[in-house]
């Protein structure tokens, strides 16, 4: 999925506001502006778009776990990843929303869309182990829709 598309989504999902969006970036220690907040956040043919690349998308993700769960004490923000994958989104959104198996399994399933938990386990393992399996833009495409059903009743 386009990075910029996750954005836009999860902004929906939590109805947060563009000050709210930008102070989830400070929670990674980003600062980025009102101006290129509406950049990252519009459509790839709207003027003024600008792309969010995967540093800055793990810098967000980042900074969405700060705010859900806060800091571990006696840690610091981690150090951003330049190649984020589908992997990486699912595990890092499954942690700020401290999500079970269950929970990803029933918010997927009310997307219309069937998943099991051995399939689900593939995804977060680690990508050397020999059932890793890749997150396509359609599982993570219901995961993000499922949220909004759940969250937003749309």
């Amino acid at each position: 999925m386009i990075n910029n598309d996750i954005l836009r989504r999860l902004r929906f999902v939590f109805d947060y506001s563009n000050a709210k969006m930008t102070k989830i970036f400070a929670q990674a220690n980003v600062e980025v502006s009102n101006d290129e907040m509406i950049s990252l956040l519009k459509k790839e043919e709207e003027e003024g778009y600008k792309a969010c690349n995967d540093k800055l998308m793990c810098q967000f993700l980042d900074g969405f776990i700060i705010e859900k769960r806060g800091l571990r004490e006696g840690s610091e923000v981690p150090a951003p990843l330049k190649d984020m994958t589908n992997n990486l989104i699912f595990k890092k959104l499954r942690i700020a929303l401290e999500l079970r198996e269950d929970d990803i399994i029933e918010l997927i399933g009310s997307a219309d869309f069937a998943i099991g938990k051995s399939e689900l386990g593939a995804l977060f393992r680690n990508p050397s182990h020999k059932n890793y399996k890749t997150c396509g833009d359609q599982i993570l495409r219901n995961f993000l829709k499922g949220l909004s059903l759940k969250h937003r009743g749309m």
